[in-house]
């Protein structure tokens, strides 16, 4: 699949190889190399192992990039052959600090999405009917005079709600949010309400983060949530360092009722009912109390528990003893037999992880990717219970702990930071979910048809939503009514199921034709990796001057950052609206801005140690991330909440209280940069800089939550409506085993996916799809026998808005009365010759037979087909997958806001007239499954008329003026004893 190389007769370890590398401040050691040296990164010689037997040799340039097949961002080498100017392969980057020269199979499979013979090449507007299949090639002058007019109109009219960028995974940190800050809109919608909120929210309500960042390479125990040593979160630069931690000694401890990969090696699988989570690791947290082992010291100095004994057990003396008194009447109830119970592990088996837990201290690296989290209702408390454990043995910021994500996270500002936005957007930011992380983006097509809003100008952007969230027929609703949507771009590289319904597709850039920054939690350090568009950086290295990218892209292909310049300039051509001089040189007043201007300014001022480390080398810090492509800023970061703070400052102020301490406000934050110290807003006009916690007066910095500490306590749940979920808890959910009473009743897991694949991105790459291109339904054998269903079986699977047909998979990797199916197959096209890329996806009949009701029937699935490209007319799979989305109704969670995936189903035999790939859908039994949890929310605004708490985290932040609305405070839904309604009873 690439070409074989000359250079490696032996191996180094990546931690070695990235030790040794120029970038680490090492040099390479003498012999037989792992990675070809920087100094002939601009003339690389090597043989052509497809000419074998005759040797050929080839020259390459190798150009630093970064991967955009994941959210992991791992570096990437690509060689761009220096006679053609085309890129042969992509291997890793050594001087990538998160993914240390390694890649999995997604990485090297740029080069086929780049290749791909089926990938848009030039703009096309839509012609006849949205969703009937005309196009037509356009200008890009064409689409970017219609929406910059468009867009002007609106911001003219004082309607800047009615503009809406909408992205999957960015990919990039803040250059996007940056332009919707400089248009005042706040516009911003993402993907993170069907993915990550539920764990997000859980981690913030304890300390102000929304992620974790563990460190496996030094743990002594691994709890892991789901299968993140195959696909979890950072799932290659993960992977490597929890091997490295067994290696090193370190106890893997996998919770997940499907027997993944990951569970296959750990030393414990727990495979705990879906769902039922929480109970587990309560009864963990149970035994650490209970036998008194568990840090008291470092409970007692970050975690908020006076505030816990003030509000609600005023009667006791403030004192740390009736806090610990309190922790074992909280839980007493959560024992090992009411575990078992609840979850199905036997009870003996929780106790001898509950012992692995205790003995790992402070050095327990835990992680929850999607799972219960993502999958039910109050699945957020899944990661508030997991954090527990981190928080009782002490092991937050600790070596082999786990850390606050924006502590190994670098995230520098830009040149300008234009003011926030002054208005709220109610279709993204609705009162219903004033605590949702974030916005309630898989709503969006429910708010429109019953009116809440139109759109003017929607931006998908490397999204999806008609596959990638659930009830995508209801957006095919919205999104084919101009009324609701005025203008709809999608910008994406490849075509896709939503595309299908836009009205311009603009192609944008794939992973090496793009710039774009990132930094992710990864490991105990900060990094910042710089994606570059390859064959352009090659180009300039010859002498060659560009000024765009479509001038070594392929076709018209252009990069993001250009096209938001130059659509902002159109929108205000001569200034009048102060947008365009956010987008002006900074060193050059009046002219447009260039991406050299923009990250050349970010690197030299806004990454210490940057200039330095390139000036040593006679680079530029532009020419320095150019040559290498990423630079770790920090190396081994911990307890920086422990961090003390100089006070030594005019306008400090201790609040006696509480201990908080606040400083003048002397800059306004970058709206989507999480800073260390993340600084918590004040009062007048301040900023928190810090907390008192040991008494001698010393200020440490704290966490950035409202009491400045770890909450075990929360406050805002409390003041918000849910004074019965302000601590740690559990609640059954949707899928609880109790709610499978019928003889087919069962609980689907649908959030898992291969390795091989992500979401929608890598339908076009033909190396993925011939490895993975099925999802069958996963089945125990016990099941499978129960309801006579045999392996390779057709099943039917029903939810309450639709079913579909699929394969049955028998097999005891799933725990019994649970079915699974993985995520990312099943794609469509309404054309056989085009549409979504034939090496993925299946021709479809999609039709409405009846206002609502929509049925679909695979005509064909992958298939050969004629094209520039050889390989296609060697297709040898017919397989899909089938596409399970269309038929889940949205469930969103009335607090994180995240769409609660596990579904309650029917599994039966397929009838006579079922064919496999058969899809039904009902959408107005979604929107009535909608409304049921709709209900459940309990609205705002909160105290002092906000919509939102100012301190948890928001992208594209407006001022503070528009959180605020003039209405009643919130009136809890609850009865007068507190107790939740029926969905969420403990």
């Amino acid at each position: 699949m690439s070409d074989t190389t000359h250079r490696s007769a032996g191996s180094v370890t990546g931690d070695a190889a990235a030790a040794d590398h120029p970038a680490a401040g090492g040099a390479m050691q003498p012999g037989f190399e792992p990675f070809p040296p920087p100094d002939r990164w601009d003339d690389w010689t090597e043989l052509d192992a497809k000419a074998w037997p005759e040797r050929v040799e080839r020259r390459y340039a190798l150009v630093p990039t970064t991967c955009f097949n994941c959210e992991s961002a791992c570096g990437l080498i690509a060689y761009v052959d220096k006679e053609t100017g085309e890129v042969r392969k992509f291997e890793g980057n050594p001087a990538h600090p998160g993914s240390r020269g390694r890649n999995c199979a997604k990485g090297p499979a740029t080069k086929t999405q780049t290749d791909d013979p089926e990938r848009i090449l030039y703009p096309q507007r839509r012609i006849g009917p949205r969703g009937a299949g005309g196009w037509e090639r356009c200008t890009w002058d064409d689409a970017l005079d219609d929406l910059a007019g468009r867009i002007r109109a609106a911001l003219v009219r004082n309607e800047p709600n009615k503009v809406m960028y909408h992205v999957g995974r960015p990919g990039e940190d803040g250059f996007t949010e940056r332009v919707l800050a400089a248009w005042g809109v706040d516009g911003h919608n993402s993907h993170t309400n069907i993915c990550s909120s539920g764990g997000r929210v859980g981690y913030a309500f304890w300390m102000g983060y929304d992620r974790p960042s563990p460190d496996y390479a030094n743990a002594r125990v691994i709890l892991l949530i789901s299968a993140h040593l195959e696909s979890g979160h950072y799932f290659n630069p993960h992977a490597q360092r929890i091997i490295e931690g067994k290696r090193r000694g370190a106890r893997l401890i996998v919770i997940d009722p499907r027997l993944s990969n990951t569970a296959s090696q750990a030393d414990h699988w727990l495979p705990a009912w879906p769902g039922s989570e929480p109970a587990l690791l309560l009864a963990i947290a149970r035994e650490l109390i209970v036998s008194d082992r568990f840090d008291r010291d470092f409970v007692r100095r970050w975690v908020n528990w006076e505030e816990y004994l003030r509000a609600e057990r005023p009667d006791l003396p403030l004192t740390f003893e009736s806090f610990v008194d309190e922790l074992r009447r909280l839980y007493d109830g959560y024992t090992l037999e009411y575990a078992e119970a609840e979850t199905g592990i036997p009870a003996q088996q929780i106790r001898v992880v509950a012992d692995e837990v205790a003995r790992a201290g402070g050095a327990l690296a835990a992680h929850n990717w999607r799972a219960s989290s993502a999958g039910v209702i109050g699945g957020w408390l899944t990661a508030r219970c997991l954090f527990f454990l981190n928080v009782l043995t002490g092991s937050v910021g600790t070596p082999g702990g786990t850390s606050p994500n924006a502590w190994d996270k670098w995230v520098p500002r830009p040149p300008y930071l234009p003011p926030h936005p002054k208005q709220w957007n109610e279709l993204t930011w609705p009162r219903e979910y004033p605590l949702a992380f974030f916005e309630m983006s898989f709503l969006l097509p429910h708010f429109l048809l019953e009116g809440r809003g139109a759109l003017d100008v929607y931006f998908s952007r490397v999204y999806n939503p008609v596959w990638t969230n659930p009830d995508g027929m209801t957006w095919v609703e919205a999104l084919t009514r101009e009324d609701l949507v005025g203008r709809h771009a999608a910008l994406t590289p490849v075509w896709n199921e939503t595309a299908w319904y836009a009205d311009y597709v603009l192609p944008v850039g794939l992973g090496g034709e793009r710039h774009d920054l990132h930094s992710y939690e990864t490991h105990a350090a900060t990094w910042i990796g710089f994606r570059q568009p390859v064959t352009r950086v090659a180009a300039e290295r010859d002498g060659r001057q560009v000024t765009d990218t479509r001038e070594t892209n392929p076709g018209e292909v252009w990069e993001e950052n250009e096209f938001w310049i130059e659509l902002s300039w159109r929108i205000d051509p001569d200034g009048s609206l102060g947008i365009r001089r956010w987008f002006e040189a900074p060193d050059r007043p009046g002219e447009k801005m260039t991406v050299d201007d923009y990250y050349g300014w970010i690197f030299e001022h806004s990454v210490p140690g940057l200039p330095e480390a390139a000036a040593r080398e006679g680079l530029t810090p532009l020419g320095y991330m150019r040559k290498y492509g990423a630079f770790e800023v920090e190396h081994e970061v911990y307890a920086r909440h422990d961090d003390p703070i100089d006070t030594d400052r005019p306008g400090v102020v201790v609040d006696g209280t509480d201990g908080l301490v606040y400083a003048p406000k002397t800059a306004t934050l970058p709206l989507n940069v999480v800073p260390v110290p993340l600084m918590a807003p004040g009062p007048d006009g301040t900023a928190r800089i810090g907390v008192t916690v040991d008494g001698d007066g010393t200020v440490r910095r704290g966490f950035p939550t409202p009491s400045g500490r770890l909450e075990f306590y929360s406050t805002t749940l409390r003041d918000w409506g849910w004074p019965e979920l302000a601590i740690p808890t559990y609640v059954v959910s949707q899928v609880a085993r109790e709610r499978m009473t019928g003889p087919n009743d069962f609980a689907l897991i649908p959030t898992f996916r291969l390795p091989v694949l992500v979401h929608t991105r890598t339908g076009n790459a033909k190396w993925l799809n011939e490895i993975a291109h099925a999802n069958p339904v996963w089945i125990h054998p016990i099941d499978a026998a129960r309801i006579g269903v045999r392996n390779g079986d057709l099943v039917r699977v029903e939810t309450d808005s639709g079913h579909l047909v699929n394969r049955a998979w028998v097999t005891e990797g799933i725990r019994p009365g649970v079915v699974a199916c993985s995520h990312h197959m099943g794609r469509w096209r309404l054309d056989p010759d085009a549409g979504t890329d034939r090496w993925s996806s299946g021709h479809v009949d999609l039709r409405q037979t009846e206002p609502g009701h929509w049925t679909m029937r695979r005509l064909a699935g992958a298939r050969p087909f004629d094209s520039v490209d050889p390989d296609s007319s060697r297709i040898w799979w017919r397989d899909v997958g089938v596409h399970q989305n269309l038929i889940f109704p949205p469930h969103p969670d009335p607090i994180s806001g995240a769409h609660a995936w596990h579904q309650k189903v029917a599994v039966r035999p397929a009838g006579p007239d079922d064919r496999e790939g058969d899809i039904e859908v009902d959408t107005g039994a979604s929107r009535t499954v909608y409304r049921e949890w709709l209900a459940l929310t309990r609205p705002g605004p909160g105290p002092g008329g906000l919509r939102r708490p100012e301190w948890l985290l928001r992208p594209l932040r407006p001022t503070p003026d528009a959180y605020r609305i003039a209405s009643e405070p919130i009136e809890a839904q609850a009865g007068s004893d507190g107790t939740p309604p029926p969905a969420l009873r403990a």
